[in-house]
């Protein structure tokens, strides 16, 4: 129910919000576009704004996009949240929720817990519901940094005054930073969506999904006059975007003692996509963000949960160390494992490397390797289904690795290993460490054109010396059979139009 709530409620809350301060930004837009329309297409000004080698900006044009006032994100938020405490209460009757002064007054005064939400509650909705706070902000001018108080105001407001229950110490870390690994994800999505230029059915089409990705940045839009306005140029920094999409079937395979029987056990409907953002090999500088791949894979059947995993990593900060072959520095990193056995969920921060190797003049290997501290990671404890609502996991702490390789020969067929790695040692829960291992190798073969089909082989390990329950050594294996479709983002060149 209450995972339920942070999403159903939590899109909707900012509605209110956006109704305070909005007349500013239509004035200073306004008087900024006229100011604009004075300027002659060959103006020095314009022709030197900075881009990247595919025509387009590396930064919203701040003529057209203006950073409002602190006070008017934080009051959004705070509404936001006052919104969203009405509906928890008073339509959807949640007994969590606060009832007033006493409950503000207790949760002041209590010490931090570590609370027994839901595992998708809490490494989920958390995370989503702190990108929505984030976005508030992100879409009122603010940078990827300067978006972060936000997130964290909007949680520390909900956790001593919109529930009735002790504030949690995961919550305090996983809305604000995990939410801001979304936020930033969902707005350079819908940036590349936005187009402000269009008109007619093209501009509404645009505007309904970079709304359904983004709400909060949508309804910022929409107060704000942008979603109607109709610019001479681009204003929003984009990047290439490659998008892989998988569909087929996923085995899961029986566990009969120590042994996974191949080909046995429940077949399970899969669509798998993989967004891979920016050009990590082109020479510049970068902010946050201006490189990022993020996969989610939704599957249905008897073994699976709707939302299966989410991963993905972004850049923070570092360089291109060799110009079209190597990318190195510091990344963030959200993981979310959820299946009928497993359920593994990090924040991680550390060094990556990603590489382009040529092989031959066709072929090529991919690499990324990455090494991270982890600050709070969730696992489960127990073996089975999960049919609560309820925590039976630990939280914890400690490392994550990944390495992606991907041979690409010729055009007409990948062989790819995928291997995620964590070390968690529990915070709270049953003492002790577990090792999680999950390894994927794939191969795919094209049929025509950006069409291939392939398979991949999955598998999960985990060694759990947890001191209260017997040592654990427990493997799965699953497989799929899919076809993928890759969609290259054309190599725009808007030049300055």
């Amino acid at each position: 129910m209450k995972a339920l709530l942070l999403l159903l409620t939590v899109c909707p809350m900012v509605v209110f919000a956006q109704t305070l301060d909005t007349v500013p930004a239509l004035s200073h837009d306004s008087t900024l576009l006229k100011a604009d329309k004075n300027h002659s297409a060959n103006d020095t000004v314009l022709q030197n704004r900075s881009r990247n080698k595919y025509g387009d900006l590396l930064n919203d044009d701040t003529l057209y996009n203006y950073k409002f006032h602190w006070l008017t994100p934080s009051l959004r938020v705070v509404a936001a949240d006052a919104f969203n405490w009405a509906l928890a209460r008073y339509v959807m009757k949640a007994d969590w929720t606060s009832k007033g002064i006493n409950d503000w007054r207790k949760n002041l005064k209590s010490t931090p817990e570590w609370d027994v939400d839901g595992f998708g509650v809490n490494f989920y909705g958390h995370p989503y519901a702190g990108n929505l706070y984030f976005n508030v902000a992100r879409s009122n001018g603010y940078s990827f940094w300067g978006s972060l108080p936000f997130a964290i105001q909007g949680s520390l407001i909900w956790e001593y005054f919109g529930e009735n229950t002790k504030p949690s110490w995961n919550d305090w870390i996983n809305t604000p930073i995990s939410g801001m690994f979304l936020g930033e994800v969902f707005y350079r999505l819908s940036s590349n969506i936005l187009d402000d230029r269009k008109r007619g059915g093209e501009r509404v089409m645009r505007e309904l999904v970079s709304g359904i990705l983004n709400p909060s940045r949508a309804l910022n839009r929409l107060t704000q006059g942008y979603m109607f306005r109709v610019t001479p140029r681009e204003v929003y920094q984009k990047e290439p975007l490659n998008i892989t999409i998988s569909s087929g079937i996923h085995k899961v395979n029986d566990q009969r003692g120590k042994d996974n029987k191949f080909g046995t056990g429940s077949t399970n409907a899969l669509l798998n996509l993989q967004l891979d953002y920016g050009d990590p090999f082109e020479q510049r500088h970068r902010k946050p963000f201006d490189v990022f791949r993020m996969r989610v894979e939704l599957g249905y059947g008897d073994d699976k949960h709707v939302i299966d995993h989410v991963n993905g990593y972004g850049f923070l900060a570092g360089k291109t160390i060799k110009e079209n072959r190597l990318l190195g520095g510091l990344f963030q990193h959200y993981d979310y494992w959820r299946n009928a056995i497993f359920e593994v969920a990090s924040i991680g921060f550390g060094g990556g490397l990603i590489s382009k190797i040529p092989i031959t003049k066709k072929s090529t290997i991919f690499s990324n390797l990455h090494l991270a501290l982890v600050p709070l990671a969730g696992n489960n404890t127990q073996f089975g289904p999960d049919t609560s609502e309820f925590r039976h996991y630990n939280f914890g702490g400690g490392l994550q690795a990944k390495v992606e390789e991907t041979l690409n020969l010729g055009g007409w067929a990948t062989l790819g290993f995928t291997g995620f790695y964590y070390w968690i040692h529990t915070y709270n829960g049953i003492p002790g460490n577990s090792l999680v291992g999950i390894l994927k190798p794939t191969v795919t073969i094209k049929l025509f054109k950006n069409l291939r089909v392939g398979m991949e082989h999955h598998i999960y390990h985990n060694d759990r010396y947890l001191n209260e329950i017997p040592t654990l050594h427990l493997t799965r294996t699953e497989q799929k059979l899919f076809l993928q479709l890759y969609l290259q983002d054309r190599q725009r060149n808007d030049k300055y139009h």
